[in-house]
């Protein structure tokens, strides 16, 4: 080999080693991120219900932060589904064909904490990874994310024992029938009732988280009931229920608001009106980005206890102005988790 050769062959050497080099340097700095295992899996949600604006909002937090995650390359797809009304039958249909469809998990909010085990059973069967929130589901396969909801409805009675100490009749404004969600705060509710016995719950009704609709059935019910000391709600009815109560001419009681702006709003002019106290009690309906999240930690291997708890939303006096700030007209009150987010809670809970 003569000189130049030698010269055109070390050149060579040298080049390849700066780009072994820079392969190096790139692989210990380039950030540690859980897509390398999931870029090609698939995340569906089976939503029982959108007929609200938490509901809505819900699905508006899904698609921003799943879209982010697609374009990211960390999964492939992150598609959401929704049944037409809150029917079980229909939603384990829909779960049975997304089985069919290739998805590696599906997140749920379910219709049912019973009612869809069958379905949610041959997912896990078929080895696709199955995550409940809001509503949740019983089966053992699947993971689950609450909220505690029976400390939720509890704290309403606690707040209204602390604020009237005489106690007083009470309306209370139930969810969706049938929905585990509905049943949890109620079971807080009547604990906390049965703890302080100075409140009576007067009347019952039926709002399905939805302010038209609990306006509707607390005009109904008003004609019927004794003179009500506050209103007891799940989200969502507050404004609703003030409505009612202003159209029925009768003097307005403390009632217990969600994380919606128009009760926010409306509350916060009451309170500059005429000094108006009250609380709100809510889960941010961003919790299905925890739910995505959670999902795809699974799929990349993650060890996730099947049972996460997040902590419920409150609202008081001193930090109403804050929050209703920070939250959009015609929206609600949330918050949005990142995989950091989703971590720390994974870690926290083992």
């Amino acid at each position: 080999m003569n000189e130049p050769e030698r010269r055109t062959g070390r050149k060579i050497m040298t080049i390849k080693r700066m780009l072994l080099a820079s392969i190096a340097i790139a692989c210990l700095t380039a950030p540690v991120s859980a897509s390398a295992e999931t870029a090609d899996k698939k995340i569906a949600l089976s939503n029982n219900y959108a007929g609200n604006s938490w509901r809505q909002a819900m699905l508006t937090s899904w698609d921003k932060i799943t879209k982010d995650a697609v374009s990211q390359g960390i999964v492939a797809a992150a598609d959401p589904f929704t049944t037409a009304e809150n029917q079980a039958t229909e939603q384990a249909a829909q779960i049975q064909n997304l089985i069919l469809q290739g998805y590696d998990a599906i997140v749920i909010n379910a219709a049912s904490p019973t009612a869809l085990n069958g379905a949610v059973k041959e997912a896990c069967d078929a080895g696709i990874v199955v995550v409940s929130f809001d509503g949740i589901v019983t089966e053992p396969c699947a993971w689950r994310i609450a909220v505690d909801f029976k400390a939720m409805g509890e704290s309403q009675i606690e707040y209204l024992a602390e604020k009237m100490p005489d106690g007083g009749n009470l309306l209370e404004i139930r969810g969706l029938a049938g929905v585990s969600v509905d049943d949890e705060i109620h079971a807080g509710i009547q604990a906390g009732v049965e703890k302080h016995p100075q409140f009576k719950i007067a009347g019952s009704v039926n709002g399905d988280w939805a302010q038209d609709v609990a306006q509707r059935a607390v005009a109904g019910i008003l004609p019927s009931l004794p003179e009500i000391k506050a209103v007891v709600t799940q989200g969502g009815d507050g404004y609703g229920a003030a409505q009612a109560f202003a159209a029925a001419d009768r003097p307005i009681p403390t009632i217990v608001m969600g994380n919606r702006e128009d009760e926010l709003r409306w509350w916060k002019e009451q309170k500059d009106a005429n000094g108006y106290e009250t609380m709100s009690v809510s889960i941010a309906p961003g919790v299905s980005t925890l739910a995505f999240w959670v999902a795809q930690q699974i799929l990349d291997g993650q060890d996730v206890k099947k049972e996460l708890v997040v902590p419920f939303l409150r609202i008081d006096q001193d930090n109403l102005e804050a929050n209703l700030e920070t939250t959009e007209a015609g929206g609600v009150a949330n918050v949005e988790y990142s995989l950091e987010d989703a971590q720390k809670v994974i870690d926290a809970a083992m």
